[in-house]
């Protein structure tokens, strides 16, 4: 496919279309948009994303959703993938006229797509807002200048008598000059009709969720609970070699796929991957399908899978679908519901869970499918999944209920002999081969470091040695970051790095030196990080009071020494706890990992106490002489003076910055590159006198709460004093006017309905026995102490993230300090944080609702 033709017909100098030059190849999904164009013969262009193109056709009459039209479709010029974000006006030359969207959305298709349109005939679905269902393209069998093709519906769930123009909103109408009344008047007519069919479709699909409901109340053990579209943390399975035995076992296809999770309340829809990263923007169809079944609230729990033409669950087309290199059909499979409108039903009996599920989804979309079982006779079951081919199978206790974690209810029988290691290394590539030649496994040991398994050099395609090569071969070390227990002499020459991926690989067996036989990749965990295999389902349960190593002595062994030296050490920094320079040096090295990203490339103010924290500490924010590591921007003051700023870099700009007195860091909520763009907002809960450590943490859950009806996800941190910090990541950002507006207003609000428990003035008369709520900090040039930062205080205190169910938990806002929290992040099975950078949140759409209010 090419765009030269596309190219040839535009003078990109007076068109505002865009130009291919540059136009980057589309991220993820495969998407389809249709553009309603009024150039001088008024039609719908048709468009779907293969490879790094649009694939295009003209469809005068635009779509139909009935079946027995056959709309013709006009075959284009492919264009640039960038060209569906294209609007308004094309003002002269090829194509003059208006431009708007008229839908958007990921396709799918089960076949091949170039062999298809080659023959002749493509069916896919659609998932958009205007366009839904299976359709068909067929070509012509007229031999014409621009092949002629027809676009049909076909005949399912979503067949109906509508018509492109029935679905225009406003903008479109105003757009379209050439609509007649009687076309307008018709339009209405069939609207109003769809609008009550599909009101008594949901009011009769709300009877039968209603009925279900009232099941689900008279069975043992279900109890009322608040709903939330909050992450819940999965129930996960331990590997067996046999299925047990007897009726007391229920037996499920063990699904190739990504397990997701999703938590419905008030009717909003949340896809969480097992690692609580949320998936809605990857998985548009899926969201409509699910808010398509009428709940108010639930918990839906399965795995996305990609089915290959015999039915099967592909694991390699899904990675390749949702990478956009492939539209493949998707397929939600659905093997649990342990919460239902308003009823947590954790503790009734497996069975009788699923049995609700399957009733919920007898009329389910086609996404959404129910993964169903055997009661009893695993062997049976087992030997019908070889023979079939597929993975295993997932073996559970019926009457069981539903439990966080890895426990024996849950066990997972598998066909093939396969297991997940970390990436650690690499050997070079030779010959023909790009990037590398094979990838270094390792396997977590009891010490909390990790030991060499072996080498995977097979079972890799083009695009995984491209992608890998990205990242994994812009460094390492000839020092082994793991202990290698046995002597392979095809190491040399190899080069390491700390843990940085998940590989699947499929293997005969273990070596007599401890290593993996003929080791085949089966596919990179893009959905799993290196931390969870240390939660692997293959270790026996722990022991209650197993004592986990220290993060500090993984990370340093996978460190490389920073080039900053250290003078006086012995210096004392923390008088009344012994504390010294070169201990506050190792503890930064110790929390570097979970440190730097919440500062690098961020302007950042420094607490300095040269002298230890009990002669005078003062900020330093702008550069100074001798600092070698530490990066400089020339930023504006709020004076309107220009001053120099420092920010870390890297390891070596944070340990120097030790080096020379810093104690604390406190990083502005923007980028150097970006310093005028708020990518953060920060609500300080600061108690005045005479307040109790449990107001603090309900007044915490409070802000959360009212920023959860205005739809802003929030995280928690200690601040390593008194106090809690609730911070709302920006994604895409906002000016810092917009960004300290809000947080003033939300503030102030807060202490108007709550007088007796907030005040929002800094002054000290109006704070006693009230919690301050400082937004100060959501200014140009204004800090917040990063994550994972000491506090110049007796104690060494550190400000730390938590999950928001740890609050109930602590006694203080200084529970943690600096020989307490690499201990927990050895303990920690995730970053409590993890996900916040790829949480999109807009704090313009959120003024925009409260002005409409």
């Amino acid at each position: 496919m090419s765009l030269q033709e596309y190219r040839r017909k535009r003078n990109f100098t007076r068109t505002r279309e865009p130009s291919p030059e540059g136009s980057a190849r589309g991220k993820g999904r495969a998407i389809f948009v249709v553009q309603l164009h009024h150039a001088s013969h008024r039609h719908f262009d048709f468009r779907l994303q293969v490879g790094d193109v649009l694939r295009s056709w003209a469809v005068p009459k635009g779509p139909s959703y009935d079946p027995k039209v056959k709309r013709l479709a006009v075959e284009v010029e492919d264009h640039p993938v960038s060209y569906a974000g294209f609007e308004g006006e094309i003002e002269e030359g090829y194509g003059k006229g208006h431009v708007d969207t008229f839908d958007r959305g990921v396709w799918s298709t089960a076949g091949d797509v170039e062999a298809q349109l080659l023959k002749g005939h493509l069916t896919f679905e659609l998932f958009g807002k205007r366009l839904k269902g299976s359709w068909h393209l067929v070509r012509s069998g007229k031999k014409e200048r621009q092949p002629s093709w027809f676009l049909i519906k076909a005949t399912d769930a979503y067949a109906s008598d509508i018509e492109a123009d029935d679905l225009l909103d406003a903008k479109m109408r105003k757009s379209t000059r050439r609509a007649q009344k009687a076309t307008s008047a018709g339009t209405a007519t069939k609207k109003v009709a769809a609008t009550k069919a599909s009101s008594a479709k949901t009011k009769s699909r709300r009877v039968s969720v209603a009925t279900l409901t009232k099941a689900a109340v008279a069975l043992e053990g279900t109890r009322k609970a608040k709903a939330s579209t909050d992450f819940f943390p999965p129930q996960l399975a331990r590997l067996r070699e046999t299925p047990p035995q007897g009726d007391a076992w229920l037996h499920e296809v063990k699904w190739d796929g990504y397990r997701i999770l999703a938590s419905v309340a008030k009717g909003k829809v949340m896809l969480w991957s097992r690692n609580a990263l949320p998936w809605n923007d990857r998985l548009p169809e899926i969201v409509a399908a699910i808010e398509g079944l009428g709940l108010e609230s639930a918990r839906l729990d399965g795995e996305l899978i990609a089915l290959d033409a015999q039915g099967r669950s592909d694991f390699n087309a899904l990675q390749r679908t949702l990478s956009g290199d492939m539209q493949a059909p998707l397929a939600y499979m659905l093997f649990d519901m342990p919460y239902l409108q308003g009823y947590d039903l954790g503790k009734v009996a497996l069975a009788q869970r699923k049995t609700l599920l399957e009733r919920l989804l007898s009329h389910a979309p086609r996404l959404l499918s129910y993964s169903g079982h055997n009661l009893g006779d695993g062997d049976q079951v087992f030997a019908m999944a070889m023979e079939q081919k597929l993975e295993g199978i997932i073996s559970k206790r019926a009457d069981g209920g539903y439990r966080a974690g890895r426990g024996d209810d849950w066990l997972k029988i598998k066909r093939l002999e396969s297991d997940e290691f970390a990436v650690v290394g690499y050997t070079p590539a030779k010959g023909s081969r790009l990037t590398f030649g094979s990838l270094l496994l390792a396997r977590p040991d009891a010490d909390g470091g990790w030991t060499y398994a072996g080498r995977v050099g097979t079972g890799f395609t083009d695009e995984m040695l491209r992608e890998l090569g990205k990242t994994l071969t812009k460094a390492g070390s000839k020092t082994p970051s793991v202990r290698i227990d046995a002597v392979d002499p095809t190491l040399r020459g190899a080069l390491w790095v700390p843990p940085t991926a998940v590989a699947e690989v499929y293997y005969r067996g273990i070596g007599n030196k401890n290593l993996l036989r003929q080791p085949s990749l089966k596919a990179l965990r893009v959905d799993k990080a290196p931390g969870d295999l240390r939660d692997s389902d293959r270790k026996p349960a722990p022991k209650r009071g197993a004592k986990a190593a220290t993060a500090s002595k993984s990370a340093a062994a996978a460190a490389v020494a920073s080039p900053v030296v250290i003078t006086h050490p012995e210096r004392v920094v923390f008088p009344d706890d012994g504390i010294t320079k070169q201990q506050v040096v190792d503890y930064y090295r110790a929390v570097m990992p979970w440190l730097l990203p919440a500062i690098a490339d961020r302007p950042t103010s420094t607490i300095r106490c040269p002298g230890g924290i009990a002669s005078p500490c003062f900020f330093q924010k702008h550069v100074m002489a001798r600092l070698e590591h530490v990066g400089t921007a020339r930023l504006k003051e709020e004076t309107g003076a220009q001053a120099v700023y420092l920010y870390p870099r890297d390891e070596s700009g944070v340990i120097e910055l030790v080096q020379f007195g810093a104690v604390e860091f406190h990083p502005w909520g923007s980028h150097i590159g970006s310093p005028d763009i708020a990518d953060r907002v920060v609500f300080d809960l600061d108690p005045g006198e005479d307040v109790e450590w449990r107001r603090v943490i309900a007044a915490a859950r409070m802000v959360r709460g009212f920023l959860d009806e205005l739809g802003l996800v929030s995280f928690v941190r200690t601040t390593g004093g008194k106090g809690l910090h609730v911070v709302v990541p920006l994604n895409p950002g906002a000016d810092w006017a917009t960004v300290k507006g809000f947080a003033r207003g939300f503030a102030e609000t807060l202490a108007q309905l709550h007088p007796l428990e907030f005040v929002a003035t800094a002054s000290k008369r109006f704070r006693r026995g009230k919690i301050y709520v400082d937004y100060l900090r959501n200014g140009r040039g204004a800090t917040a102490v990063a994550s994972y930062s000491l506090r110049s205080r007796p104690g060494a205190p550190v400000a730390v993230p938590l999950r928001w169910d740890e609050l109930g938990k602590l006694k203080s806002g200084n529970a943690f300090d600096l020989a307490t929290v690499p201990k927990r992040l050895a303990r920690l099975r995730k970053d409590p944080w993890e996900g916040i950078d790829a949480v999109k949140q807009d704090l313009e759409a959120v003024n925009e609702t409260l002005a409409a209010r």
